[in-house]
């Protein structure tokens, strides 16, 4: 069975061009505000969006991610609503890849087998739950695979040749490539370490290998898209939506714009990196 993240991944293999995926957090800042936003993505050049579910305990997240969780929270957001949003995306995108990306606890809450129903009826392509090793794979990742679902495996760099095949078993859709130690939005990735990473998960695995952490700039996207399946983007993009907000936290006329072009100048960044690999 194909999804719509296998389809987007053959048709940028055609192209001979990495992905640009971009992070941003459902409900963020207010419900409206963040559909709008999700709905420009596509055009501004996002391959795959991913969908962040607000969580009260976001352990992996920074600081910028974590505010950006709590801001969706202020104003309503729940899981319920998440769905709601891809629902109101898919009226007018059913070609671009979402997956949802956050912890398992608002999941188990929801009830495992009514969200993964949901999810698909509502028109989720993936998921990345990031507390979620593979030793508990009978709780969520088979249930999901079974619903048609893509779920989608972090690796590290303390991911090592013994853990990679466990880390892969299950792993469909991509592989989703964490380039530094630590939360979300601290360092900045080096491009000559992650090649060697992604030739070494590659050696293990078919599937596209996608780079996230560490990337802000147009050059940085650049820079990883060369050496991999596909850049994310999500830090950057979560500030450059807080910078636009007014002194409340409410959002102003420019926030949709302000991450639109973002997502824009980064996106080129990565269309151009195969060229320039070559």
């Amino acid at each position: 069975m194909t999804t719509r993240i296998d389809a987007r991944f053959a048709e940028l293999a055609k192209q001979g061009r990495s992905a640009f995926v971009t992070f941003l957090m459902a409900g963020d800042p207010d419900p409206k505000t963040s559909l709008d936003i999700i709905k420009a993505l596509p055009k501004a050049g996002a391959d795959i969006i991913e969908i962040g579910m607000p969580f009260t305990d976001p352990m992996a997240d920074g600081p910028s991610i974590q505010a950006a969780g709590l801001r969706a929270l202020k104003a309503g957001m729940t899981l319920k609503k998440t769905l709601e949003m891809v629902r109101g995306f898919r009226k007018d995108d059913d070609a671009t890849p979402l997956v949802l990306m956050g912890y398992y606890n608002p999941i188990y809450i929801y009830g495992v087998d009514k969200f993964l129903a949901d999810a698909k009826a509502a028109g989720v392509d993936g998921l990345i739950i990031v507390d979620l090793p593979p030793e508990e794979d009978t709780e969520l990742c088979l249930p999901a695979m079974k619903a048609g679902l893509n779920f989608i495996r972090l690796a590290t760099p303390t991911t090592d040749d013994k853990r990679l095949p466990a880390v892969l078993a299950n792993t469909s859709g991509f592989v989703y490539y964490v380039s530094i130690t630590g939360i979300t939005g601290a360092a900045t990735a080096d491009s000559t370490v992650v090649g060697d990473a992604v030739a070494r998960i590659k050696r293990h695995t078919k599937l596209p290998v996608c780079v996230g952490f560490g990337i802000r700039t147009p050059q940085a996207a650049r820079a990883i898209a060369g050496k991999a399946d596909g850049a994310v983007v999500g830090t950057a993009l979560v500030d450059a939506l807080r910078d636009s907000l007014d002194t409340t936290g409410q959002a102003t006329t420019k926030t949709v714009a302000a991450v639109a072009d973002l997502v824009a100048s980064l996106a080129q960044g990565v269309r151009g990196a195969k060229q320039a690999a070559e």
